[in-house]
């Protein structure tokens, strides 16, 4: 855990122009960001020497599982006779999670120099980019972007004079959270049914048209260039030992400066809170996810724990993505958790049997607990149907949508208890419970609720 004052603990690297004018041009990423110098790097190096120099210096996947990122490219068989494939997950869907997108809309250049480096590194000469296809100005400007790489001839035919040649091609998906699963992600950059594959065969033997393929995150592939140009040193000289390097945290929630810090992995949410001026004014925190919906969450005693991937994993959650949602005492655990249940039910793909019923039930159980219709036993039944999902799903998404049921029972148990024994959420003003105190805090009403038949501690 680092010991910097909150002040000095921002690392701007992949944000370190955002505040400029028209940050997207190819103009402010060289002049402002010193762009494609990686590059002009990599191209002087062996391939495989790039993905040595990736490995070394630790960088690791910033899409939620961590994964070595230069391990990964090693997996690539050379030699093979086939076309190898780069592609980038940008379909970023989950409740919470906000880095990739905003980091394609101020700085999509720092990307597609971490794609050419990549796709140098692995001998590919056609990479992909899946974004999500709601945000289409971030379409436009990616596109943008790309056609002003190739007029500058950093993509294309003999990049560079190295002749290496790559293509780049932008796929706008057609909204579906299972496709941010990666092989479901490559079924649907086919042209089929975005569901996820029985592995093995992993996609670095058989990914994209049963070919050889990388798919990496979005902020996996931009933070490659800067290792390139400054060093696997530099990049070692921040976060923790299992965990080097900078990376985004997206705050969002009940927070007075809500946005993303850019910061070395280990810093703790006590410190980022110090940064952007603390849980909103006159409340206090209650819970909060350390990387999305879809991870377990953590609530005030958690504010130490350093957020790389080996201190949240060793406090019962996952990094994730870093997409940290903060509530305060005014959230209804019980209704927060339902509406996540409710996305996970929604996204699921129904390929799977325990995911396609098991979310479905558990959605049925969640109102009925929000609505004050549940029973003593319907916890019993949650933790049993979390169970029966959990690890027995086709994919990640089952066991997601168990995550916030499980971790909300093991903190705020008493809270689904008052839905059942007040018949009704302890939260509504227009239920029993006597709501006092209340003030307006930037605007609205803030309720405190006071013990009344010692229903309300």
């Amino acid at each position: 855990m680092t010991t910097e004052p909150p002040e000095k603990l921002l690392t701007p690297v992949l944000s370190a122009t955002w505040d400029e004018h028209h940050p997207w041009t190819l103009d402010t990423y060289r002049s402002r960001a010193d762009g494609y110098r990686g590059l002009s790097a990599a191209l002087r190096m062996q391939p495989d020497e790039v993905i040595a120099l990736v490995k070394d210096a630790g960088l690791r996947g910033r899409g939620g599982a961590g994964f070595p990122t230069g391990m990964k490219w090693q997996f690539i068989p050379q030699g093979d006779g086939k076309p190898h494939y780069l592609v980038v997950n940008a379909d970023e869907s989950e409740p919470g999670t906000c880095k990739d997108i905003p980091l394609l809309f101020a700085n999509p250049h720092s990307l597609i120099e971490g794609m050419v480096i990549a796709s140098y590194a692995i001998r590919c000469n056609h990479a992909f980019v899946y974004l999500r296809g709601e945000v289409v100005p971030v379409l436009r400007r990616l596109q943008a972007a790309v056609a002003e790489a190739y007029a500058a001839g950093l993509l294309g035919k003999d990049i560079q004079g190295s002749g290496f040649d790559l293509d780049i091609t932008v796929h706008a998906g057609a909204g579906a959270y299972i496709c941010g699963e990666e092989t479901a992600l490559l079924d649907s950059l086919e042209g089929r049914r975005g569901q996820p594959r029985l592995r093995p065969p992993f996609p670095a033997i058989a990914g994209l048209y049963a070919c050889p393929t990388v798919v990496n995150n979005v902020e996996s592939i931009a933070s490659v260039p800067a290792i390139l140009h400054r060093g696997k040193e530099w990049f070692r000289s921040m976060g923790s030992e299992k965990s080097p390097g900078f990376t985004l945290y997206s705050l969002s929630g009940h927070v007075t400066n809500p946005g993303q810090y850019e910061a070395p992995l280990g810093v703790t949410l006590r410190q980022l809170l110090e940064m952007s001026g603390g849980v909103r004014e006159g409340h206090r925190l209650k819970f909060w996810t350390p990387g999305g919906s879809s991870t377990p969450m953590f609530t005030e005693e958690h504010l130490d724990v350093p957020l790389d991937y080996e201190g949240v994993g060793a406090a019962g959650s996952m990094l994730g993505t870093k997409a940290l949602q903060v509530f305060d005492e005014t959230t209804c655990v019980v209704r927060a958790v339902t509406r996540w249940t409710e996305f996970y039910a929604h996204e699921s793909c129904g390929k799977c049997t325990p995911c396609r019923e098991g979310t479905y039930w558990l959605v049925q159980l969640m109102r009925r607990i929000e609505s004050g219709e549940g029973t003593q036993a319907d916890l019993d039944k949650l933790l049993d149907l979390c169970d029966n999902i959990l690890g027995r799903a086709f994919c990640a998404l089952g066991d997601g949508a168990t995550s916030p049921i499980t971790s909300s029972l093991q903190f705020f148990r008493e809270e689904y208890e008052q839905h059942i024994a007040q018949r009704g959420c302890p939260f509504d003003p227009a239920a029993s419970t006597v709501w006092a105190g209340r003030t307006a805090v930037n605007g609205n009403a803030t309720r405190q609720p006071v013990q009344e038949k010692g229903v309300l501690a």
